[in-house]
């Protein structure tokens, strides 16, 4: 081909240029992208959770301290050991005086001013000399076998005593005999304070209670086998 002759056109340089996407971007790395964004929102959600956890749980630890608690039953002037008592962790209240775990040396050796149920929390008001029982009240206990009292009886509950004396020097109804229509059994009401299921060893379980002082006569006269204990509801007569 000599100079100046004319190239002839191909219609390929006519056509336009699509400029090739480069490697690593396109429309399907912007969808991924946008799939991606709920998943890093709720990552960060938990994050946020689990911070606001961990700071609450540290507050609520943070009021809490050990103190002691009654381990065992303990009755009314007796004095505490070291078996007796044990820590727990409550919470921190600055109305209820609560005796710390650290100071089980200087509760140990002095007595109980009430009976004290395993579980209960001390202060220094339960220590000291005894005031129990109450003015008008006394304790008693009373052996009764099963038929006698309800089952699952435990300290705390309030019981309606049933009972039948026995005059003092009168001979024993014959079995065969039914007794009087108007021997109707005392009826009294009573707390239970324990139960001892070890009992007398004859197969009885014991009972003690607390009562009015005046019932505490008619329950020592109560015949053998004439005291019927019946479990009442909280605040019931």
């Amino acid at each position: 081909m000599s100079v100046g002759a004319v190239r002839p056109k191909s219609g390929l340089e006519d056509r336009p240029q699509v400029a090739q996407p480069r490697a690593g971007r396109g429309p399907w790395r912007a969808a991924r992208r946008r799939r991606r964004l709920p998943f890093v929102a709720l990552g960060g959600l938990l994050v946020i959770v689990c911070v606001l956890a961990y700071a609450y749980g540290a507050v609520a630890l943070g009021d809490r301290v050990q103190v002691l608690a009654v381990a065992r039953a303990v009755t009314a002037g007796q004095a505490f050991t070291a078996a007796d008592l044990r820590p727990v962790s409550a919470a921190q209240d600055p109305t209820v005086q609560l005796i710390p775990a650290d100071q089980a040396t200087q509760v140990v050796g002095r007595t109980a001013v009430v009976p004290l149920l395993p579980g209960t929390l001390l202060t220094p008001a339960l220590l000291g000399d005894a005031a129990f029982p109450p003015a008008g009240k006394v304790t008693a206990s009373v052996a009764v076998k099963p038929g006698q009292y309800p089952q699952g009886l435990a300290a705390g509950a309030r019981v309606s005593v049933y009972v039948t004396a026995n005059p003092a020097g009168a001979a024993p109804a014959p079995a065969t005999t039914s007794a009087p229509a108007s021997s109707t059994p005392a009826r009294m009401q009573a707390v239970v304070l324990a139960v001892d299921l070890a009992g007398d060893g004859q197969g009885a379980v014991v009972i003690t209670l607390l009562l009015d002082a005046d019932d505490g006569g008619r329950l020592a006269a109560a015949a053998a086998g004439g005291v019927v204990l019946m479990q009442t509801a909280p605040g019931g007569s």
